[in-house]
């Protein structure tokens, strides 16, 4: 599969997920929290599908996870939640951009 295909499956599947996570959560505007969320891991699968950086898949996609996550974590001041679930995530990206991206 080519990258940027892999990479929008990669990001819209992370997006709905860690939305789907947030669901039961209460914030002062759902609404906003939930398409922040989306986009943030939406960028992780596309990003950790397109670089490519001389390291074994999961490495890149837990330094592109965590970069892309501190941000958030930082103004949201949720460090470990947002940090662990785009580690998690990045990894398992990471994983499958190295066995299925041509």
């Amino acid at each position: 599969m080519n990258r940027i295909t892999l990479g929008i499956l990669c990001g819209i599947g992370f997006g709905l997920l860690d939305a789907a996570l947030m669901l039961p959560m209460s914030f002062p505007d759902k609404r906003v929290a939930l398409t922040a969320a989306f986009l943030d891991r939406f960028a992780i699968g596309f990003l950790i599908c397109i670089v490519d950086l001389p390291l074994p898949g999961w490495a890149a996609g837990l330094i592109v996870a965590l970069l892309v996550s501190l941000p958030s974590a930082v103004v949201t001041k949720a460090y470990a939640p947002v940090l662990a679930t785009g580690a998690i995530g990045g990894v398992i990206i990471g994983i499958l951009r190295a066995k299925l991206a041509r």
